[in-house]
This record gives C-alpha cells, sequence and structure tokens, in this order.
C-alpha cells in the first residue's frame, strides 16, 4: 500500500527548511498524528507548521489554531508569573514560603525559602493522602493537602521532580501575593497582552479547538522503560508511586485529562493548553532580554541552574534545574529509555511535558523553540520527533554537537 503524505501547512523561511523535512519526516517515518512547531529568532518567526490529524477518531485535522494538552510545559508559564512578582520586588526568592502562605508553616516546613518550591528541593513531590477523583480541580483541597503535607526529604538536602504539586505550590503563592489565581495572572499579565494562545484554565469557547491527547501504549516485554515507571509500577508506597499514580486521576487516564473539567481547571504543572506557536511565543519572551516583561537580571536567574543530582528523587535519573526550568541533560548512557535527555545548548533552559511537547529558550541565539503533539512518546525527556526538530534548529543556526550530545557553537 503506498504510503499517503500528510500535508504540512504554515510557513519556514528557507533558512530553516531543514526543520520543514525533519517535521515532514516525523509524519512519515516516526508516527507522529497531530502536530506543531515554531520558531523564533530576536523575536521574530521563522518557523510556525502544522500538520496531521488532531482527532483520530473523527479524522478533524490540525489546523492553524489546534491546541492540545502540553502537560509539564505549563511549568515554564507557571514559574514566569513567580519570577515576574520577583522582578517587582512584590515576592523575595529567599524568604520562606510561610511568610506569603503562612498555613504552610505546618510539619517542618517553617523555614523552606520560595527558591526550593522552583528548583525541586521541598521534598514535596507528592502527597500521601489517596485522592479521590477530580481532586486535581479543587485548588482550595489540593493546597491545604501541601499545607499539611511533611517533606519525603529534609528540604535543600536534595532534589525531585514536583511533577504535578510544583503548580499548585508555586500558583499558591502567586495567587497570596498577587490577589490572582495563576492563570489569570498568566492571562493578564503575559499571554492576552502579547496575544500568546497559552491557556491556565481554558475557556469554554475555545474547547472545540483542542487536540485529544493518545497516551504512550503500554510496553511490551523487552521495550525500554524510564526507571520512573518501573519503579512507580512495582513499588507502591514509592515516591515515584505516589507522584505519578496520586492525582486524583489527572494521569494517566485520557478520560480525566482531557475531559472539559480538567480543561477549564487550573492546574499549572500540567494542564496548559497551548501549541508550538504559543510555546515559541512565550519562550520568545525568555530568549530576549528586550522582552518587556522581566529585567536582563531577571532572566539570568530563570537561566542559571539552582539545583542538580545525579539521582532525582522522584525520576531516578540526573537532571539539572533553575529556579522553574529544566537544562541540557544527557541519560542516553544511564537510562535504558532512549527519550530520557534534553539535547539543547548550556545557554538554554527549557521544560518539557510528559510525552514530548516543550519550550525552549536559548538566550544566546535569542531563539526559541516551541513544540506540542498529540501522540505521546513514553520517555521523561524529549521524544525522537521532539528531539529531531531541536536538532535541526540548531544545525540551521550553524551549531555543532560535542561528545556528551549538547549543542556548542564556537565563537
Amino acid at each position: 500500500m503506498a504510503q499517503v503524505e500528510t500535508a504540512i501547512q504554515g510557513t519556514c523561511d528557507a533558512r530553516f527548511e531543514l526543520v520543514r523535512e525533519e517535521f515532514e519526516r516525523n509524519f512519515r517515518e516516526r508516527g507522529e498524528v497531530g502536530a506543531s512547531v515554531a520558531v523564533t529568532v530576536e523575536g521574530k518567526t521563522v518557523v510556525d507548521l502544522w500538520g496531521g490529524v488532531a482527532d483520530p477518531q473523527t479524522g478533524r485535522p490540525w489546523e492553524k489554531d489546534t491546541k492540545v494538552v502540553v502537560w509539564s510545559s505549563t511549568k515554564g508559564a507557571t514559574a514566569l508569573c513567580a519570577h515576574i512578582l520577583a522582578d517587582r520586588g512584590e515576592l523575595d526568592f529567599e524568604s520562606p514560603v510561610a511568610r506569603y502562605w503562612p498555613e504552610f508553616a505546618q510539619n517542618g516546613k517553617a523555614t523552606i525559602p520560595v527558591r526550593m518550591l522552583l528548583n525541586h528541593q521541598a521534598g514535596l513531590a507528592a502527597v500521601r493522602e489517596p485522592l479521590t477523583p477530580g481532586s486535581f480541580a479543587d485548588w482550595e483541597k489540593m493546597t491545604s493537602l501541601l499545607a499539611r503535607e511533611t517533606p519525603w526529604w529534609e528540604p535543600g538536602t536534595q532534589h525531585g521532580y514536583h511533577a504535578f504539586t510544583f503548580g499548585w505550590l508555586v500558583g499558591e503563592v502567586v495567587r497570596r501575593v498577587s490577589g490572582k489565581s495563576v492563570g489569570a495572572f498568566f492571562r493578564d499579565e503575559v499571554a492576552k497582552p502579547r496575544g500568546i494562545d497559552f491557556h491556565i484554565g481554558l475557556a469554554e469557547q475555545l474547547e472545540p479547538e483542542v487536540a485529544v491527547c493518545i497516551p504512550p501504549a503500554p510496553p511490551a516485554p523487552g521495550d525500554p522503560v524510564s526507571p520512573v515507571f518501573v519503579v512507580a509500577m512495582t513499588q507502591p508506597t514509592s515516591l515515584p508511586a505516589f507522584a505519578i499514580g496520586n492525582t486524583g486521576g489527572y494521569f494517566p487516564d485520557p478520560l480525566q485529562f482531557d475531559c472539559r473539567a480538567a480543561h477549564a481547571a487550573e492546574i499549572p504543572a500540567a494542564g496548559g493548553i497551548t501549541n508550538g506557536r504559543g510555546l515559541a511565543g512565550l519562550y520568545a519572551l525568555l530568549a530576549n532580554s528586550d522582552n518587556g516583561v522581566v529585567s536582563e537580571r531577571q532572566l539570568a536567574r530563570m537561566a542559571a541552574v539552582s539545583s542538580a543530582s545525579s539521582v532525582d528523587a522522584t525520576l531516578l535519573l540526573p537532571t539539572r534545574f533553575t529556579l522553574g526550568y529544566a537544562k541540557a541533560i544527557d541519560n542516553r548512557r544511564v537510562s535504558p529509555h532512549p527519550d530520557d535527555s534534553v539535547l539543547i545548548s548550556e545557554e538554554a533552559f527549557c521544560h518539557p511535558g510528559a510525552g514530548g511537547s516543550y519550550g525552549i529558550a536559548d538566550p544566546r541565539a535569542r531563539t526559541s523553540i516551541g513544540y506540542a503533539m498529540n501522540k505521546m512518546g513514553a520517555g521523561a525527556g524529549f521524544n525522537s520527533r521532539g528531539q529531531s526538530l531541536v536538532d535541526a534548529v540548531y544545525r540551521s543556526l550553524g551549531y555543532t554537537t560535542n561528545a556528551p550530545g549538547a549543542w556548542i557553537k564556537e565563537g
């Protein structure tokens, strides 16, 4: 049977034709279903492509404004809200969280600084109390549980990825300081004034534009599996099991995370809804110091490594974080799964989302990249489809790879 070519729509500067070629290959050779990718250089869009199917059951096409849940790529938007408040002098990352959120001081948390919520050192990577279905949409319940929670480790002594709790923790601080929910703050201060199609809490009229997520298929015998999922599936009392499984049904059930109630809720660690253009537009603000959102000094804090570990307490792999973002990490030699790495330049910072979406800012190149798709990969980093696009962008910019796999540019 002849292979059917997927029609790719949008625009691509001739300098970045390699990105278009790899995007087409993703559909032709790597199993992409529906996706979008965008790239900006010095704040100007040089790639804006989309194609495929938004809903395989109905055949609804992925169109220009199609959006999808981008999972932890949402964390970059949430972190930016905190950085805006810090840049204005309204939030001090070195002050105790309890200064802004007094109830948080319970059970040994009185001295935890705000910084540790952003860099995953706070020890609150999961809640122990079993969550009833739909708890993820109950803001007061989740923040109250976290205020009462006892840290899984002594804060500051190690770090572990706060996969879902990051959003309620940082978001509640934003709410206490600004008087607005994190979704409203992001909309009013960032997205709406700049025309960025990115939502933490989606308006009902936009629901028809949302693509259907396609979760990864369960691994077959012998397939590589990321360490976090191995432990979560085999050790029910482990931190990974609670961090991934105790979410009030949000993950991994598509009937929960792709329903209207979930899309409407503010889930600022994992529930953002946007596309490649929205992610690239957001990260363009972080790739250019003349962004009008935060100062150059604050951008430097966003890009600088704040915590790093050879064994992340949640992901069980090496990770490196800034205050709210991820840095390059090459785990190809330490993980059995090929998609557990984030291969970008050392100057760049980003946030990947479960399944493979991402937003990337590279201040040296003054470049941003956004990728969103509905077919999720199974790794804990960039999937092969998304990494191919990153590689194409860096090659187009004249970068080369060194032995560990990071992208570098001489001079």
